[in-house]
């Protein structure tokens, strides 16, 4: 059975950082390192939005609105994706879901407020 666990959420002050994790669990073989992967965020109210998506050459693509504070990662050998996410603001405030191949976690809450 195929799991994903998200974990690093919280509530931050704006202007702070934040580390998301994945870890992948239940995948067999080398499925995790030829997989494209990401991570969602939704708002209350709102759409799921792609936040920011590695390949497997780790190339990266980023939400315009994340590009240059939001940096994407993945550890092929621990089977883990990273969200490092730096100069936060009210507006990121949203639940982070990550996505492996077809298969998504759970999500974690990211709240940024004073």
């Amino acid at each position: 059975q195929v799991q994903l666990v998200e974990s690093g959420g919280g509530l931050v002050q704006p202007g702070g950082s934040l580390r998301l994790s994945c870890a992948a669990s239940g995948l067999s073989g080398d499925i995790f390192s030829i997989a494209a992967m990401g991570w969602y965020r939704q708002a209350p109210g709102e759409q799921r939005k792609l936040v920011a998506v590695i390949s497997t050459d780790a190339s990266t693509n980023y939400l315009d609105s994340v590009k240059g504070r939001f940096t994407i990662s993945r550890d092929n050998a621990k089977n883990t994706m990273y969200l490092q996410m730096n100069n936060l603001k009210a507006e990121d405030t949203a639940t982070y879901l990550c996505k492996v191949g077809p298969y998504w976690g759970q999500g974690t809450l990211v709240t940024v407020s004073e």
